[in-house]
């Protein structure tokens, strides 16, 4: 019953006359059944992730008056869980250059990326993680002194001409963590506001153009209109849609919904990746760092089986490459366990100080949701839905 008013309540707001949102302002009665609170932001930001902080503290630093609605507390948004790094041409171990990034990151779409987009992203990495570093994220070091970076797959030197690269600029396996944690104190410095664990419920839209959002408190459960010229939406994936994904339970793709019921185009909706090693049975991620480090994965017959697919690349290929080569492993017949449904992800050769210094929540990731210990016994992993 709350459910259908309150629908019933968010429609009449997105479909209601100007006299009807000032009296609505104005706290007059209508036939709406909640109580509404207006704000008024130059921007709002819906999503407290990465993005979304990184989006809602650049936008007050350039002097927009600014809201970020996030329905979890920053540093629970789903960020916080990235493992592996981020790829960036710092050459820090090897010369690097962004081009053979861009080359490589075409080259893993199937050419069916933006290359625009990409070669913008690929440019602006390096100074980018600079800008983290700048603002105190602790990125493992080299001997050095210099940002670690690991190899990482489909990442090559020299238009793939120049064997595996180490661009993957990591803090140990828990690099999401770092990352969400530096943006949030970093934001602190703005004079942007926060409304957290608000729910952001649809856009409210007039004449085809998005004019705000329509948020629920979850805490004493009010309506906010929040009216803004600028609407940027930083909601994540939709991750949950599936069985199995590496996302939170709180990847429900929120702001696609909305975006739909709004009218407005969603895009590239079947660019679903699947991540070649989730933990079988439970979808938690097993980081592509893990085979940057020098694991590799196993079928029933103790074969290297990723030899036979990508004879160069070999564990490191593009996610996509894996994941197939993996599911055709267990399909004709080669999979491991009573089922012969996943396959073994490898690290108990590497050294223990390896695997304590570079993959420490992987350790205690496989403990916990495998009963493995890392050190003696391989991990039972399957592909699964992890970015989209």
């Amino acid at each position: 019953m709350f459910a259908a008013r309150l629908h019933q309540a968010v429609r009449g707001v997105q479909k209601a006359s100007p006299a009807t949102l000032r009296a609505l302002s104005a706290g007059q009665s209508t036939k709406s059944a909640y109580t509404i609170i207006d704000h008024q932001y130059d921007a709002v930001v819906v999503g407290a992730g990465g993005a979304g902080l990184r989006a809602a503290f650049g936008l007050t630093e350039a002097g927009f008056k600014t809201a970020c609605i996030t329905k979890l507390f920053p540093t629970r948004s789903h960020t916080v869980a990235a493992q592996g790094g981020i790829n960036a041409a710092l050459g820090n171990m090897e010369n690097d250059d962004w081009r053979w990034h861009m080359y490589d990151t075409v080259k893993g779409s199937d050419w069916l990326g933006d290359q625009d987009a990409i070669q913008y992203m690929t440019q602006e990495a390096p100074q980018t993680v600079i800008e983290l570093e700048n603002y105190g994220m602790p990125f493992s070091r080299t001997d050095k002194g210099l940002i670690y970076q690991r190899a990482f797959g489909g990442q090559s030197y020299n238009y793939g001409k120049g064997g595996q690269a180490h661009r993957c600029c990591a803090v140990a396996d828990r690099t999401g963590h770092s990352l969400l944690h530096t943006l949030y104190g970093q934001s602190l410095r703005y004079d942007t506001a926060y409304f957290i664990e608000y729910f952001a419920l649809d856009l409210i839209m007039d004449k085809g153009s998005c004019v705000g959002v329509l948020a629920l408190c979850l805490e004493d459960g009010t309506l906010h209109r929040f009216n803004a010229t600028n609407t940027v939406l930083a909601t994540g994936g939709y991750g949950r849609a599936y069985f199995s994904a590496t996302s939170a339970h709180a990847c429900t793709g929120d702001g696609t919904a909305m975006v739909t019921r709004a009218g407005l185009q969603n895009e590239d909706l079947e660019f679903v990746q699947f991540h070649p090693t989730g933990i079988y049975g439970a979808g938690c991620l097993i980081t592509e760092g893990c085979r940057g480090e020098g694991g590799y994965l196993l079928n029933s017959q103790g074969e290297r089986y990723m030899e036979r697919y990508a004879p160069t690349a070999k564990d490191l290929a593009s996610r996509d490459v894996v994941s197939r080569a993996s599911m055709i492993e267990i399909r004709e017949g080669r999979g491991v366990g009573p089922e012969k449904d996943h396959v073994y992800l490898q690290l108990s050769h590497l050294p223990a100080d390896v695997l304590h210094e570079r993959l420490p929540g992987i350790s205690e990731t496989a403990m916990i949701f495998a009963g493995v210990d890392v050190t003696k016994e391989p991990i039972p992993v399957l592909p699964t839905v992890h970015y989209n």
